[in-house]
């Protein structure tokens, strides 16, 4: 992936949400009352992805591209059906049920600019969001599957709630391309990450603009497990901030926080402690008390002292991480199943299989609401729940 493909993108998918918004305005704008209507897409979905969907029905489905649909329902109903031939598809066809005056997201009617008149094109912006209604199967050997969906508004209160975490977890405190390498080591793009990175550090003209640009760094080659030029890294952004900074300023606790990873990583325990714990202090007196930054230095002390084999030091942090999870998160987030499941391995180890077998098969559910099938979490979570049973 070149990053400089990435920016010209950039520029094109901007082009094309700002058209479809435009034409959105021009088409639907003014409404008081719009009549719902249904517009059909038709595609292939792997049996596996087929079996997420049905177990998440009534649940949310986002489409994470520009979607094309049609008023057309024979149009789309042949692009399924040609799916379907395939032994490994399962042919979809998506009957998505649209009130223009509740829509999230823009959308317009394309029939006069797209190649394919004959389609009724209606053109959906990226980040549609839908829930999953009725899936009932139109042909005799269940290879051909109607989906229904209706467009989310914006008084879905599941859609608020996955809005603002999206939001959360997208950075919205950073912009360009410091934000750009954020999201591209998330997505574990990690040598274009680094990439963006030495472009803006060759381009900061003053000390203190470098010390997030190494402490990035410091990440990617954290990730990428490379321990030693990690901490170089990450060493390099702690001086830097220790010079512009007072000792007790939150910006710090990073750093602290990422030091002590390396470390533990490296298996030098103690160093990884008291690290975190200096990150912990910083947090405790900067931030709210249920905040998951708080609650991440728990659960990272707490991992530490669970290696160290003190199990019950290593429970006390993450039972406060958990507490402070279910307070700040969904209580289908993901992460709380990893609390839940870190609580159960202590529980094991200390001999107290019942208590392990609840926070097991807790940790199972969660991750059945929020993760596909195959996600290698969910895998791990379910093993660890079929071996605690053996022992009881």
């Amino acid at each position: 992936m070149d990053v400089d493909i990435i920016v010209r993108m950039g520029f094109f998918i901007n082009d094309l949400h700002r058209d479809i918004q435009r034409l959105y305005s021009q088409q639907f704008d003014g409404q008081q009352s719009g009549e719902t209507f249904e517009v059909y897409r038709g595609q292939g979905l792997s049996k596996e992805d087929f079996t997420e969907m049905t177990d998440t029905k009534g649940r949310l489905l986002s489409f994470n591209h520009f979607l094309s649909t049609s008023r057309n329902r024979n149009v789309s109903l042949a692009f399924a059906q040609e799916a379907a031939i395939n032994p490994d598809l399962v042919g979809i066809l998506f009957v998505m049920s649209i009130n223009p005056t509740h829509s999230t997201s823009p959308f317009a009617s394309v029939t006069d600019i797209s190649y394919y008149h004959k389609e009724d094109e209606v053109l959906f912006s990226m980040h549609t969001i839908f829930r999953i209604g009725d899936i009932t199967s139109i042909d005799e050997n269940n290879h051909l599957y109607q989906v229904n969906l209706t467009l989310t508004n914006d008084n879905d209160q599941d859609l608020r709630t996955l809005t603002e975490q999206i939001r959360q977890e997208t950075y919205p405190d950073f912009e360009g391309w410091y934000r750009l390498g954020l999201l591209l080591a998330k997505m574990g793009h990690y040598n274009e990450a680094q990439e963006v990175y030495e472009v803006l550090l060759h381009q900061a003209t003053n000390e203190s603009d470098k010390g997030p640009i190494y402490h990035q760094l410091g990440w990617i080659k954290d990730n990428q497990g490379e321990c030693q030029e990690a901490l170089k890294y990450y060493e390099k952004s702690l001086a830097i901030l220790q010079k512009v900074l007072p000792s007790n300023h939150l910006d710090l606790a990073w750093p602290y926080n990422h030091i002590g990873t390396v470390h533990f990583n490296m298996g030098d325990y103690s160093k990884a402690l008291s690290f975190n714990e200096k990150a912990l202090i910083i947090r405790q007196q900067s931030l709210p008390t249920n905040h998951p930054d708080v609650g991440a230095s728990y659960n990272n002390i707490g991992y530490v002292y669970y290696n160290m084999r003190n199990y019950s030091k290593a429970l006390s942090f993450y039972k406060k991480d958990l507490e402070i999870g279910q307070q700040s998160l969904p209580s289908s987030h993901p992460d709380l199943a990893i609390s839940c499941d870190n609580i159960g391995l202590v529980y094991e180890n200390m001999d107290n299989y019942s208590k392990a077998h609840s926070f097991y098969e807790h940790a199972v559910q969660i991750g059945q609401q929020s993760l596909p099938t195959t996600h290698p979490d969910l895998q791990k979570w379910k093993k660890h729940l079929e071996d605690i049973k053996k022992k009881l």
